[in-house]
């Protein structure tokens, strides 16, 4: 399924119905709670094998955070814009971590899937990331409800890893093994593709950290709209919180929007600035910038402005006389 605007695009949590889904290795995997387990090995004292109820009696948390693509690997500049704002509901990393007992030589985590297939000229392979041991376990959740309901098959179920501050190819799904191990894991999903050269950098890194970005979702891009006063509306996130959306009509000056403040959750942020539309077609941009000081570029990178085109319609009823 292939789906970048939600059908009522609006809201502050999205609708399960409407939240892209993106699959690497084909079909996703048939799984039940009733069999299902989850294995922590490596450089562990004490290995694990979690069934499903066992993972549902550790602690539990609940948050909302913005979740996004990055985009095709193959193409990492190219602009994708999927994005949506979930409430997950799982198990702090950190608690089944606490179980296991890393050892001192462990530095790394690693999250394997239990989807396989066939991509990027590989054959057979499964779906693996990995995060340095200290940020996945100040960061990451094993979650298996969303918006209040259970994780549907084709969002991860029964639990999926959510990296909350990072791109959703760090959230594995179907989450099936964690290991902990010394070195990084030289694998399709994480050294070979998935990785990046930042502005200013000169050596390519994973790809996790959310960049900054906005998107317009009202008006929706192509509509028509009665010429005058319109609201333009959209949400803004990044990796930390946004301080300021700029948005431009018919590249005019970049005039400041009102935004909402982030709060305790990585959710997204509402930005809105009544304009007036005249009469015919108009370009409308945003850009926003983050409290790490980064900017939008204007183009040249996944994160690049995102603009609509609108049509303003003239009052077609009669004046009175």
């Amino acid at each position: 399924m292939i789906r970048t605007d939600p059908p009522t695009p609006d809201l502050f949590l999205t609708p399960v119905d409407e939240v892209f889904v993106r699959n690497h290795l084909g079909p996703h995997p048939r799984l039940d709670t009733a069999t299902w387990s989850l294995t922590v090995e490596g450089l562990v004292e004490r290995p694990l094998r979690l069934d499903f109820p066992t993972l549902q009696s550790l602690p539990q948390t609940r948050f909302t955070a913005v979740h996004e693509c990055f985009g095709n690997p193959l193409h990492p500049t190219v602009p994708t814009r999927a994005v949506t704002n979930v409430e997950w509901a799982g198990v702090p990393l950190a608690a089944v971590l606490e179980l296991a007992g890393p050892l001192p030589e462990a530095r790394h985590v690693w999250l394997e899937g239990a989807d396989t297939g066939d991509f990027g000229g590989e054959s057979g392979t499964s779906y693996l990331k990995d995060l340095p041991l200290d940020l996945a376990g100040a960061e990451v959740v094993l979650a298996h409800g969303m918006n209040g309901e259970p994780l549907r098959p084709d969002h991860g179920y029964p639990v999926r890893a959510v990296a909350p501050l990072m791109f959703g190819t760090n959230s594995v799904k179907w989450l099936s093994r964690i290991v902990l191990a010394a070195d990084r894991p030289d694998h399709l999903f994480t050294t070979r593709l998935y990785t990046r050269v930042l502005p200013g950098e000169s050596e390519s890194r994973p790809v996790r950290e959310k960049d900054v970005s906005s998107k317009l979702l009202a008006p929706g891009d192509g509509s028509s709209v009665p010429a005058g006063t319109c609201e333009l509306a959209g949400y803004a996130w990044s990796s930390t919180e946004v301080t300021s959306v700029e948005v431009s009509v018919d590249d005019a000056g970049w005039q400041p929007a009102a935004l909402d403040r982030r709060g305790p959750d990585p959710a997204w942020q509402r930005f809105r600035l009544p304009y007036d539309l005249a009469p015919g077609p108009h370009r409308i941009r945003c850009r926003a910038t983050d409290s790490a000081g980064r900017v939008q570029p204007l183009a040249g990178d996944r994160n690049a402005v995102h603009e609509i085109r609108v049509v303003a319609e003239a009052s077609t009823h009669p004046t009175g006389r």
